[in-house]
């Protein structure tokens, strides 16, 4: 089980300044960003929300009439000015959902194609040490699998040297076996590349294994945005579609307790027991915490069978999808929690902003 470090330190400045407002028969495009200049920020949303428009936007795919675009203080697209920029002037890298390779090319043609084209000239071996194709630059597309593919794909986008990496839903068109296999590479790419990478998906697993940073796309508007952390933890939002409203944690491995296989993890508001995955000490993790498996107690409880125990402060709360319940988020140090309990125990316990409470996590688990 591989495990995400969390986020790099963000170098001053902003990747990506975006305001796109793009008519479309019964939609409307109408986005404002100012995004992140490292690490991976997640476009997420419906189908149909305009998350993939929204990235063709700024690789200049589609000019929409009323945008500024601009990637590392450098406009691509300023329509009050009537710049636009065509896409092979602009240095990005581009992964769709299928590969795409030219198949009449090996891997090492498909390669230098790319760097032909762009006109850049740094060596690529660091770029196949970090993405695991060195073995295959003799083999053509047809000989490699999905994910190696795939693989090849986003080292083609990389070795023109990019500003920016555009990824559509890289794993949408690979089974669950590749999806695996790819996903620890994407993280690489994420802890060790210094360029911004947009990531288009519709999967909350890929966001809360791979993101640094959350945009929430609805009806081509932006419902939210900012750190991973800090939008899942929101209770003004509903739950990512289809999937439980939880949190996701990051912490280091401190622990390790063989004769139980238990690993503790400590993160900002305390430690939690998690199951042993043979981690290393101090390696960084995430952690998922789903609000169904917190409860709350006034006064820390004694003889329980949970383990996982934090102190912490109401922060807000929420009524639930149902009527019956409500969501709390809760503060403890510097994580926010989520639970979901029944409106009548809110009441009961008198659960308020500034309230003191114990959080009582049932289960948590490595993101992967």
């Amino acid at each position: 089980m591989s495990a995400a470090r969390p986020p790099l330190p963000q170098p001053a400045g902003e990747a990506l300044r975006l305001r796109v407002r793009l008519p479309r028969p019964g939609f409307v495009l109408d986005v404002h960003l100012r995004l992140p200049p490292a690490g991976i920020t997640a476009i997420f949303g419906p189908s149909g929300s305009g998350k993939t428009t929204l990235l063709r936007c700024v690789a200049g795919l589609e000019s929409a009439p009323d945008a500024h675009i601009a990637v590392a203080g450098e406009d691509w697209q300023d329509s009050a000015r009537g710049l636009f920029v065509p896409t092979h002037r602009r240095p990005l890298g581009y992964v769709f959902q299928e590969a795409s390779l030219f198949d009449h090319l090996d891997v090492r043609g498909n390669l230098a194609f790319a760097q032909k084209r762009s006109g850049a000239s740094a060596p690529l071996q660091p770029l196949l040490e970090l993405l695991g194709i060195a073995a295959l630059l003799d083999r053509k597309p047809f000989q490699l699998s999905g994910g190696e593919r795939q693989r090849v794909a986003i080292a083609r986008a990389l070795a023109t040297g990019p500003r920016i990496l555009l990824l559509d839903e890289p794993l949408a068109a690979v089974d669950l076996a590749r999806r695996r296999e790819i996903l620890p590479w994407l993280e690489r790419l994420r802890d060790e590349l210094r360029i911004p990478m947009l990531y288009v998906t519709h999967s909350g697993d890929e966001v809360a294994r791979l993101a640094d940073h959350l945009v929430l796309l609805e009806a081509g508007r932006v419902r939210a945005q900012g750190p991973l952390a800090e939008v899942l933890a929101r209770v003004d939002l509903p739950a990512i579609a289809g999937e439980e409203a939880g949190v996701v944690l990051h912490a280091a491995v401190a622990e390790r307790d063989e004769r139980w296989q238990l690993a503790r993890v400590a993160c900002g508001g305390g430690s939690l027991w998690i199951a042993d995955a043979g981690l290393a000490l101090e390696q960084r993790v995430r952690v998922q915490v789903l609000a169904r498996d917190v409860s709350l107690a006034l006064a820390p409880p004694e003889r329980s069978s949970i383990q996982n125990l934090l102190p912490g402060t109401v922060r807000a709360l929420a009524p639930g999808a149902h009527g019956s319940q409500v969501v709390v988020q809760v503060a403890c140090g510097d994580a926010l929690l989520l639970s979901r309990i029944t409106a009548r125990a809110a009441d009961q316990l008198g659960l308020a902003p500034g309230v003191q409470v114990w959080a009582q996590v049932k289960s948590a688990a490595l993101v992967a």
